[in-house]
């Protein structure tokens, strides 16, 4: 059986992608404790209770112990560093501050892609933010298409211009109770965005840090299409983040699609599952036409090894609702596209992880406080070994 040293020599390989050093180095393992049956409960210690790279450190701590000799379970768990601990930390490092970040109350980020423009990407994320919403969930949409954002006219709110809070943080505009954030209210109206890398990088840095999200248990951040400087920088600031792949029915685009997901595999993100768009033609009789082809979108899911999370049809509805500023899950959820698209949101809700209990805060090196014999440990997520 795996001791306490060879755990944690395993979990020198867990960094944390904002400090950059391992957890190990930066004393965040509070506790491991090694059961006879070859469970391993494991503590981590997080610089603040809605971290979010949580997830990373959920399955990356599991995915190092798991292969040691003797493991067959790992349970991981989760307290806050208290002030103490966080300045130790900070003299360690020779920083000011730890990061927090301003999605620190944000449970999920979905990145919205597609390998080509056309496909309805953003239409598609305008809906499924609004059939979220109407599932009860709290939800935020980036336009981070930047080239081509159309968000803003999608939800109604053109080229209006957000506030400033008294912290000087941007306040998303409200529409429908869908937090939004674009490039286009900052621009005159339809004005061409013509930048070059650096001046995007730092926008859409801005759009993570500067923004006052609040608590959102759904953020979509709705990507330009194709591999470029965009893309990437996401990927480089949302280590924490899911691929959501948009694609027709189509060979052509399906083939294309599948370079988006070479850049997330790139990036170590992780693919949530495929969207196939405009899968057919309904008309308002219900009559349907299958003008791109099909199972493109299977074929697709079935080659990365994730789900198809939905067949969104094309109707006319949907194409009027997002001209006119209504996503047309707001104005009539009986359409086949509006139904479609309300299940795809039912299904990112069951697969997207619960959030996790944090235990109260420990100070390092004081004793432990006696706790009943019936106190129950505090339930955290079961990874089984694979």
């Amino acid at each position: 059986m795996a001791d306490r040293d060879q755990i944690l020599n395993a979990l020198t390989s867990v960094i944390d992608p904002e400090l950059h050093r391992s957890i190990v180095e930066l004393d965040m393992v509070r506790s491991i404790e090694i059961n006879g049956n070859g469970v391993i409960d494991i503590t981590v210690s997080l610089t603040t209770p809605g971290c979010p790279i949580k997830g990373h450190f959920q399955s990356a701590v599991a995915n190092a112990v798991s292969p040691l000799d003797g493991v067959s379970h790992v349970n991981v768990y989760f307290d806050v560093l208290s002030d103490q601990q966080k300045a130790a930390l900070q003299q360690k490092l020779g920083r000011a501050g730890l990061p927090a970040g301003s999605l620190a109350q944000v449970a999920n980020v979905l990145c919205i892609g597609s390998g080509k423009g056309g496909v309805g990407k953003s239409t598609l994320t305008a809906n499924l933010a609004a059939a979220l919403t109407a599932e009860g969930k709290r939800v935020g949409v980036l336009d981070a298409d930047v080239w081509g954002y159309s968000i803003p006219r999608m939800y109604g709110l053109g080229a209006t211009r957000p506030q400033v809070s008294a912290e000087r943080k941007i306040i998303p505009l409200q529409a429908n109770g869908v937090s939004v954030m674009s490039i286009g209210f900052f621009v005159e109206e339809d004005a061409a965005v013509v930048w070059r890398g650096p001046m995007l990088h730092k926008a859409l840095t801005q759009f993570l840090q500067d923004v006052d999200w609040g608590a959102l248990d759904f953020l979509l951040v709705d990507l330009p299409p194709g591999t470029g400087d965009v893309s990437m920088t996401l990927a480089q600031l949302l280590p924490q983040a899911r691929f959501l792949i948009v694609t027709t029915p189509q060979a052509t685009a399906q083939k294309v699609a599948r370079r988006a997901a070479q850049m997330a595999a790139k990036f170590t993100l992780e693919i949530g599952g495929v969207i196939e768009n405009m899968s057919s033609f309904t008309t308002p009789g219900g009559e349907r036409f299958t003008i791109f082809g099909e199972g493109g979108g299977q074929e697709l899911a079935d080659e990365l090894d994730v789900p198809l999370l939905g067949k969104v049809p094309l109707t006319m509805p949907l194409r009027a609702q997002a001209d006119s500023g209504l996503p047309l899950v707001f104005s009539d959820q009986d359409d086949p596209a509006a139904q479609a698209i309300s299940h795809v949101a039912r299904g990112l809700i069951a697969i997207s992880p619960a959030a996790l209990p944090v235990l109260p805060m420990v100070e390092v090196g004081a004793a432990p406080a006696a706790q009943p014999a019936d106190t129950a440990k505090p339930v955290g997520m079961s990874l089984p070994m694979a």
